[in-house]
């Protein structure tokens, strides 16, 4: 989970007006929860409240408007989510007159229950609603003594023409092409939190990725739900992947998540033919079992898996890979838990998203499938996982010992603000010694020491 102000208005192209914020415009802050598409949408989000005359500022404290935009993947993360309300909501008994919204797949999965667990929030906002959050808000703070709720769903609603990229570290960038899961994986409650999938058209994809590089941008990462599902009429996601690549001033592209049943062959091409592609992919398993991959209704086999990290690891045989892992799942066994810890090891992922099954209501497995690994199961089960995944990572990183790598410099490091932190083609983060190049460059290094998660670099 990441947590992060959303920066209103940051690096705006000339091109593009807004309207000049004045001193008593409504201030407003943003914590984001959840993965990479919340990230992309708090961003969005920034961009609408800063074009309806919002500012933004540094801390909750200061803040005319709370907004929490969530995640609804796991209970965690829900109750986080319900936590974190309640101190806002007695921030707001101090501050008369601030509002409280909470958006995103949390409030579309709860809506007007939502209420009932956090009682100071004013708004409830789903993923499709967020054109119409000045509104909501200004409703709000007309003293509403309910909650303002606005969690339809809409089918065809990808934010086209607004710079929901604009955000972020100014060097690495996010431009959503896909909304939506059509896949329907018994175990997830995206498909009925974020609906039904729908594509951003190809030429409002490029727009995206221009307004990027015209501001500074190096980098862009394209996201979807199921982000190599893409495919606008005869567009497909390969052949968006290889426009992207001829915009002038991006130097990286990268992608996630894709799902394996779509992860086609023309995709691995573009990957290792086009230089600007990075050779990192992450593809989640869920499991190294067949039977719990049926159960999953995940559409594909162990054997169908493999056959794309063969085909991938033949094309760029240095390509890293992460990827998902769900521990007691519904029936799982301990012959299922072994064939999971025997592909890890066949496998040898870089890295991996490792979680125990959390039933979501909505989802077919809660409403036909048994919760019947026990917690002690799950919670064991899920940490011989982590230990075997550490092992590995700990391995893979150590062969970049002495390796010369290539690194995007994104900013200081959070542990030293003395050094600098960037990411190889391969996603693996490095720490570099101050003096070595400015944020947005390209930088050559040798690797002289590493963890199980990070890269030391000397020049």
């Amino acid at each position: 989970m990441s947590e992060r102000l959303v920066p209103l208005g940051k690096r705006e192209p000339a091109a593009r007006s807004r309207p000049v914020i004045g001193p008593d415009a409504p201030r407003v802050y943003v914590e984001t929860y959840g993965c990479q598409m919340n990230v992309a949408d708090s961003d969005l989000i920034g961009s609408v409240l800063a074009d309806a005359g919002y500012a933004t500022c540094t801390r909750a404290e200061d803040a005319d408007i709370l907004v929490i935009n969530t995640c609804a993947v796991r209970e965690k993360a829900e109750e986080r989510v319900t936590a974190r309300a309640a101190e806002l909501g007695a921030l707001k008994r101090k501050r008369p007159g601030t509002v409280l919204a909470i958006v995103g797949c949390m409030a579309e999965h709860l809506k007007e229950s939502l209420a009932e667990r956090t009682p100071a929030v004013d708004v409830i906002a789903g993923p499709d609603s967020y054109r119409r959050l000045p509104e909501l808000l200004t409703a709000a703070r007309s003293a509403h003594a309910q909650p303002i709720i606005d969690v339809k769903l809409d089918k065809a609603e990808t934010y086209e023409g607004l710079s929901g990229a604009l955000g972020g570290d100014g060097v690495s960038g996010f431009v959503t092409i896909q909304r939506g899961c059509d896949k329907f994986c018994t175990f997830c409650v995206v498909p009925y939190t974020r609906g039904r999938e729908r594509g951003t058209p190809p030429r409002e994809v490029l727009r995206q990725v221009r307004e990027l590089a015209s501001a500074g941008y190096r980098e862009v990462m394209l996201l979807g739900q199921t982000v190599n599902s893409y495919e606008w009429d005869e567009t497909s996601f390969a052949e968006l992947l290889r426009a992207v690549c001829r915009v002038d001033g991006i130097e990286r592209v990268r992608f996630t998540s894709p799902y394996p049943v779509d992860f086609t062959d023309d995709v691995i091409a573009a990957i290792a033919e086009e230089p600007k592609i990075c050779k990192y992919v992450h593809l989640p398993v869920q499991s190294g079992s067949d039977v719990v991959l049926e159960r999953m209704k995940r559409g594909y086999t162990v054997a169908d898996y493999r056959a794309i990290v063969g085909g991938l690891r033949r094309a760029m045989p240095q390509i890293a890979l992460s990827t998902d892992i769900l521990s007691g799942f519904s029936g799982e066994t301990e012959e299922d838990h072994a064939q999971t810890l025997a592909l890890m090891r066949e496998i040898r992922f870089d890295s991996a998203f490792m979680f125990a099954y959390s039933e979501r209501d909505l989802t077919v497995a809660a409403k036909k499938l048994p919760d019947d690994i026990d917690e002690a199961t799950k919670k064991r089960r899920l940490q011989e996982i982590i230990a075997l995944q550490e092992r590995v990572s700990a391995e893979v990183f150590a062969a970049h010992v002495g390796r010369a790598e290539r690194v995007l410099v994104h900013g200081p490091s959070k542990r030293d603000p003395a050094q600098l932190m960037g990411r190889t083609d391969g996603f693996k983060t490095v720490i570099l010694p101050a003096g070595v190049g400015a944020v947005g460059e390209l930088v050559d290094v040798t690797i002289e020491r590493a963890t199980m998660a990070t890269l030391f670099a000397r020049c």
